[in-house]
């Protein structure tokens, strides 16, 4: 980069009331990357403050606190409480203290709040935008802001009336949040989004896929939409060894995301159990971690049951929520990797990082998966939900330790060359540019 570009970026992620999200790794890991290329970023959380395995670059401000926008939209009185008061119920120390408790941030509750947000200086919340807006504008002073989602998108006219800069959107993921929602509000919901729409100078994507879904999804015409391709901070996968690693121990079927339906646990036990009943995975081990949410402990409780009743509790082995050095370690002594979301997932951050620990994946053939696997050669994809199916892949590969070494070497190797924090952040800035022709680009 020029060394006489100064540029500053306003981006506003979202926290996911203290479990590991998607969004908010992305948003962090991006802001990092990009701040290494010598750009001033302020990661700004909204909602709550954001939870990731990587070094937390964001400042230590909440906008948009959960628990103040949510009594704002329930009580009169919060919507006029002074500032001292909004500073504690926005405190990222107090939010952490709340989220650890388990905050419901179930769609189907929250339609009229989503509607009120949309509607940003008008909703209930206003005070809030115009906090948010007042202090961009004082202590940032953006050259562009970037917002994580389209469902925070309400207070984008407040931030153009006061800053006057191009605001790009990320779309990663708010079709599931959306589709979520209960009548009448998801109706009033979408009526909302055409206005913010309108007001976005350009949206994001990672994902061929999903560019072509929000297009139609939401009605943006597809020359607004800029298709970068996602990006995990690879270092410290670079020494992990891409040999095999058993050494005489059994194989591991490995699952690493939240313990949620969506993500497909269930239809990974139920290929497990297939793959158990033949007597050449005898010696199969299921291995699975990530974020188990208080309101799906009877969702995995189900699932340990159908191993109990088939005599393979001890075959299953839970890791928890685990942290940076915790996930490598789970990831290198895996045999192979399967994710498998019942949804079309835009992002799919979990395979990428196992592929950049050379484990071969088998992943559903919807959403981003087939897109990633065709640009790595590391795994194959099964059908959607069928767990019969998914295990046959899973057969497939574990029979065949040559195919299974090879795709490993293969799949990291392109995460390496295609899919580094590095290369995302170039090419993001590469496309903030356009929306800043005073800015110098990159040499």
């Amino acid at each position: 980069m020029n060394e006489d570009m100064s540029l500053r970026i306003a981006y506003l992620t979202a926290g996911a009331a203290g479990m590991f999200c998607g969004s908010c790794l992305h948003d962090n890991t991006l802001a990092a990357a990009l701040c290494r290329l010598g750009v001033e970023v302020q990661l700004i959380p909204t909602y709550t403050p954001i939870r990731t395995d990587e070094r937390d670059v964001s400042i230590d401000r909440v906008f948009f606190g959960g628990v103040n926008v949510y009594l704002q939209q329930k009580f009169r009185l919060f919507r006029h409480l002074p500032p001292l008061l909004d500073r504690i119920l926005d405190h990222p120390r107090f939010l952490r203290w709340v989220t650890s408790r388990g905050l419901s941030i179930d769609p189907k509750e929250l339609g009229a709040l989503t509607l009120s947000m949309l509607r940003g200086h008008h909703g209930y919340q206003r005070k809030e935008v115009r906090r948010l807006a007042r202090w961009m504008a004082k202590e940032v002073r953006p050259d562009l802001v970037v917002l994580t989602n389209l469902l925070i998108g309400g207070c984008i006219p407040e931030l153009q009336r006061v800053m006057n800069v191009p605001i790009l959107v990320n779309l990663q993921g708010d079709d599931v949040f959306l589709d979520a929602l209960c009548e009448p509000y998801r109706a009033q919901v979408f009526r909302e989004l055409g206005g913010v729409v309108a007001r976005v100078d350009g949206f994001l994507v990672n994902s061929r896929f999903y560019g072509q879904h929000m297009s139609t999804y939401l009605g943006i015409p597809g020359e607004r939409i800029v298709r970068v391709p996602l990006g995990i901070q690879v270092e410290d996968f670079r020494p992990l060894r891409l040999a095999r690693r058993r050494h005489g121990r059994n194989r591991r079927l490995g699952y690493l995301a939240r313990l949620a339906p969506e993500k497909g646990l269930h239809v990974l036990v139920d290929a497990f159990l297939a793959l158990r009943r033949q007597p050449e995975y005898q010696d199969l081990e299921l291995h699975v971690a990530g974020w188990l949410g208080e309101d799906h402990h009877s969702y995995l409780e189900r699932e340990l049951g159908k191993l109990r009743a088939a005599g393979l509790e001890k075959a299953f082995h839970y890791a928890g929520a685990v942290d940076r050095a915790a996930k490598l370690d789970f990831l290198t002594g895996l045999d192979v990797f399967c994710v498998p979301a019942t949804y079309p997932d835009p992002k799919g951050l979990y395979m990428l990082e196992a592929l950049a620990a050379g484990v071969p994946v088998v992943q559903p053939n919807h959403g981003i998966f087939p897109e990633l696997l065709e640009m790595t050669g590391g795994g194959f994809l099964s059908a959607p939900g069928d767990s019969r199916d998914l295990a046959a892949r899973l057969g497939d590969l574990l029979r065949d330790e040559d195919r299974l070494a090879a795709m490993g070497v293969a799949g990291q190797s392109a995460v390496f060359h295609h899919f580094s924090s590095a290369r995302m952040a170039r090419d993001t800035l590469a496309v903030y540019q356009r929306f800043l022709p005073s800015v110098t680009s990159c040499s």
